[in-house]
Formats: structure tokens, C-alpha cells, sequence
């Protein structure tokens, strides 16, 4: 049975902390077997270390303290409690996939060798410590998707090419559950729906309220959104765009742009780059 070991939880590449399912319960009021009930309906979606230890995020742990009350307070089932977190727009359908620790560990890994460079090397260029580096060789690290965009530039890949491995193939149709996803900065989930030898690269973006990206950043290409649901303001330079459901988008990739979901409930956005940046 997974418990608190009484030490102090590791955090995520962005400083956030992470909780040890025993650590979530406490802070919850609830046991442990309730949270792992949850996460089979969906609301939690923990990440997983190399020796598969959930580890709760502050958006999961915000998720979950919302349904204790549900449960508490309104006296509502788990069914009525997933039913009413959908409504409020604060629970989103999401693939149960994630991208691999331990695949972007060998990657990392086999990039590195291949390009004849040290850890040293690597983590200097970067600007990360050498001890981040090695854990996420290991497997035993979560990485920003700003880390892995650094490392997917500096080895000349795109970042799902870090989690791909040599013998895995595109396929042309991708079911929900099969989507892979990546997580960005805190409150930003991304699910990948077609990856491999392609020239557009689509998402599904789901953006809790008040997050998005944390400064501007610019790259090649060009880049097509379309709101599937709640808002989404795009900042290109010093031009302000306010998106609604069902708008759309276009620009090019190279101004320099920045974004964030302004609304009180999660941002469903259809994403599309060309050429692929992840």
C-alpha cells in the first residue's frame, strides 16, 4: 500500500510541489483508497515516477479538494461529483495516456551520447543542474514543457521524438485514450492527436482558468486555433486578441506571442502548428 514516508515531497522542474498520495489524503481529510477510487473516474490524473509512485499536482489536488466538498457538504456520489466538476467546466475528458519518464530518460540518454557530450556539457549549455539532467536520463524526473523544448532544440529533435521510441510508428487513427499527453506550465494540459513524419502537428488544449503561458516566446512556422469552448487572449507584441467559443485564429509563429484563458472555466482549444514544434 502506497503512504507518506514522512519526507518532504519532490517538486516539478517549475518549483511546484508534488504530494505523495498518502501526503494528498491528509491534506484532504480523506484515505488514500478514496483518492485511488477517483483517479479511475478521472478526477485526478497523477503523474507516475519510474517505480510507478502517484505524485498529485496542485491542479489535482485543487480538483479533488472541490469533489471532497461535493461529497461533504452536497452529500453527492462519485458519478454526481464527476457529473457536477464537467459542469462547472473545473473536470475536462482527457486520454489516460501519458508521454513515458523512462522512454524521454533513454532518449535523453541516447541523444547525448550521440552527440558526444558530457552531462556536464549538456546541463551548462541548458542552464539546468547536472543532478535535474541525470534524473531525467533515469526516468526519475518530471521535466516543464520549457526544459523540453530547450533539450528537444539543443539534440535538434522535436519534443515527442524524446518520447518515442525507435521502433514506434505513426498510425492515422488515434481514439481518445491513445492520445498522448504532455503537461505544460501549471493548469495547461496538452493532448497530442497525430505525431510522427508529419507537416502539421494538432492538440487539443485544455487550459484551466487564469493559466497559459508564462512569458512571450516566438519559433518558425505558423499556427492555426480554433475555441472549442470557454476563452483564450492572445497577445501578439503589443496587439490584444480576446477568442470566444467557436473563433479562430491564425499568425505566424515567429511574433513574439503569449496567451492565457481569462474565463472562470476551463479553455478547450484546438491547435495546430506547422512544421511541428513538439
Amino acid at each position: 500500500m502506497e503512504h507518506s514516508s514522512g519526507k518532504k515531497a519532490p517538486g516539478n522542474s517549475n518549483g511546484s510541489k508534488l504530494f505523495k498520495v498518502g501526503e494528498a489524503a491528509q491534506l484532504l481529510g480523506i484515505s488514500a483508497s478514496m483518492i485511488r477510487a477517483w483517479e479511475k473516474l478521472g478526477l485526478a490524473r497523477p503523474l507516475r515516477t519510474s517505480s510507478s509512485y502517484r505524485l498529485y499536482t496542485p491542479a489535482d489536488i485543487r480538483v479533488l479538494k472541490r469533489a471532497v466538498y461535493l461529497r461533504k457538504v452536497l452529500g453527492l456520489n462519485a458519478q454526481a461529483i464527476v457529473h457536477q466538476l464537467k459542469q462547472e467546466g473545473v473536470l475536462s475528458e482527457s486520454p489516460t495516456s501519458s508521454l513515458d519518464s523512462v522512454t524521454l530518460g533513454i532518449q535523453l540518454r541516447r541523444l547525448r551520447k550521440s552527440s558526444e557530450q558530457s552531462l556536464v556539457q549538456v546541463a551548462q549549455e541548458l542552464g539546468i543542474s547536472v543532478g535535474f539532467l541525470s534524473n531525467l536520463e533515469r526516468g526519475h524526473e518530471q521535466a516543464s514543457i520549457g526544459v523540453l523544448r530547450r533539450l528537444a532544440q539543443h539534440y535538434g529533435v522535436n519534443i515527442v521524438d524524446l518520447f518515442t521510441s525507435a521502433n514506434e510508428t505513426a498510425i492515422p487513427h488515434v481514439k481518445p485514450r491513445e492520445r498522448k499527453l504532455l503537461s505544460g506550465t501549471a493548469g495547461v494540459r496538452m493532448e497530442l492527436l497525430a505525431w510522427g513524419k508529419i507537416m502539421m502537428e494538432p492538440h487539443i488544449f485544455r487550459i484551466a482558468p487564469k493559466a497559459g503561458s508564462p512569458d512571450f516566446y516566438s519559433h518558425d512556422g505558423e499556427e492555426f486555433i480554433y475555441v472549442i469552448a470557454g476563452q483564450l487572449t492572445i497577445h501578439l507584441q503589443e496587439t490584444v486578441y480576446q477568442l470566444e467559443t467557436s473563433d479562430s485564429f491564425y499568425f505566424a509563429s515567429k511574433t513574439p506571442h503569449r496567451w492565457i484563458n481569462p474565463g472562470k472555466t476551463e479553455a478547450t482549444v484546438l491547435w495546430i502548428n506547422t512544421p511541428p514544434t513538439f
